[in-house]
């Protein structure tokens, strides 16, 4: 006597059901199980018939079923720089930006897929297509150099959906979404220039970064509004880290005490603050005897002392654009325009920017 278990009995349902699938589609029970496991390799017209008859019959196929059906992989990619002894998660920027990326992602039904890229790796983007892993991918970090560009004129050339956050390429069509850099400097050194400060230096990153260059005009631009003469020694390169802000605060103390510098602009808050502990271990107080503001508005900058002045950037909301216009444009069924987006930024005004001592012009 044989003995039915509840995995055979539901192993015989299933093998029903997939039977009458088979049926209603025109194709063998194999191919059915090809289709919804996921496994082996059908021509995309089967594969949705399959489906469809599978629908039609009541039966659901798994998501991962319907993904194999339409060649998706349901992943959207996120590709990070890959960057030795930092927490990328740790970091305002990151945090953000992919918190954003991550909710929009969700709500549209797709996972998230961290990719990292180690400084040296070459840059194959378009291989993640090839092998299915993702439907669409969200660079960040990345730089103009000549194998970044590249790899992203693989991409478009194959006509793989992806989108830069917080980077341009001069000459290039590419899918960008980025707040407005140059105009949260130019709002930085205004908002000193006003106070009479004339002598700015400005604590830049380095220039294979777009906001970089942004952010320079912006300060520059200020400068000229103002018929102040902008002077190159007064720009200092930094790598978007405290430790490159910690170790500018010897060549800014010198501008300082020379008299040649009165306040500071630095690019993103992390170079500021590692500027401020430098400055005060060199016996300059920020908030009396220079003013200095930031970039970006990070929690941080309200914990400093003093707090620090910042440029308030909407990094949540350029992850959540960047990933729905993406998602948008892998929707459509006719090739779209590039796009280009710009975010507004604010200019947040604390005490670190206002001094005690008296500015010259």
């Amino acid at each position: 006597m044989y003995a039915c278990t509840l995995d055979d009995y539901l192993g015989w349902e299933e093998g029903l059901i997939r039977k009458k699938v088979a049926e209603l589609a025109g194709v063998s029970e194999a191919t059915v199980s090809r289709v919804l496991n996921g496994a082996g390799t059908v021509k995309d017209e089967t594969a949705k018939r399959v489906v469809d008859a599978a629908k039609q019959l009541g039966y659901v196929p798994s998501a991962l079923a319907q993904r194999f059906a339409l060649r998706r992989s349901g992943n959207l990619g996120v590709i990070l720089p890959l960057l030795p002894k930092v927490n990328l998660f740790s970091t305002y920027y990151f945090s953000e930006v992919l918190s954003g990326i991550g909710v929009t992602a969700k709500q549209r039904g797709y996972d998230l897929l961290l990719l990292f890229r180690e400084a040296d790796e070459p840059r194959d983007y378009a291989n993640l297509f090839r092998t299915q892993k993702i439907d669409g991918c969200i660079i960040l970090g990345a730089q103009d150099v000549p194998t970044e560009r590249e790899a992203l004129a693989e991409l478009k050339e194959g006509q793989h959906p992806f989108c830069l956050v917080n980077q341009r390429f001069e000459g290039e069509a590419f899918n960008t979404v980025d707040a407005d850099q140059r105009m949260g400097s130019r709002h930085a050194a205004r908002h000193l220039l006003q106070q009479g400060f004339r002598k700015i230096c400005f604590l830049n990153g380095p220039a294979e970064y777009s906001n970089s260059l942004d952010r320079l005009k912006g300060y520059q631009q200020a400068l000229i509004e103002a018929q102040v003469t902008f002077q190159a020694e007064h720009v200092l390169i930094g790598n978007y880290s405290r430790k490159s802000g910690y170790q500018q605060a010897v060549k800014v103390a010198e501008l300082i005490r020379s008299g040649d510098v009165d306040a500071v602009i630095a690019a993103n808050d992390r170079m500021a603050i590692g500027l401020m502990q430098g400055l005060k271990e060199l016996g300059i107080r920020v908030g009396e005897d220079v003013a200095l503001v930031g970039c970006d508005d990070s929690d941080v900058s309200r914990m400093t002392e003093p707090p620090l002045t910042s440029i308030r950037v909407p990094f949540y909301e350029v992850g959540c654009e960047a990933a729905s216009r993406l998602l948008d444009m892998m929707t459509e069924t006719e090739p779209s325009s590039p796009f280009e987006v710009k975010l507004p930024v604010k200019l947040i005004e604390r005490a670190s920017s206002k001094t005690t001592r008296t500015t010259t012009t």
